[in-house]
């Protein structure tokens, strides 16, 4: 379910179960366009996940916390197709 249909909490993400794609997170470069999100997880987590697009692109940012600060990561970029197939992924707990 998406935010804008009224599931304000956020997702909780499953435990890994039978892990079948791994996810190349890269550093957080910044953009030169503005970045929706589109979903997110509950952030009661030391670690949460948002959806985002921007530019026409969609990627997942992964939100960590650690040592008093966040350490901040995004999927590579692809179409939206592509990146909604990897967030239900991750929030089954099959991509990590």
């Amino acid at each position: 379910m998406f935010w804008e249909s009224g599931d304000y909490h956020g997702h909780h993400v499953r435990a890994p179960i039978g892990v079948s794609m791994l996810i190349d997170w890269l550093p957080e470069q910044p953009r030169m366009v503005r970045v929706r999100v589109r979903d997110y997880t509950c952030d009661c987590q030391p670690t949460s996940y948002e959806l985002c697009q921007a530019g026409g692109v969609r990627f997942i940012r992964r939100i960590s916390k650690e040592r008093g600060g966040l350490l901040i990561a995004v999927s590579p970029d692809a179409v939206a197709l592509a990146i909604n197939e990897l967030w239900a992924k991750l929030l089954k707990g099959a991509a990590r």
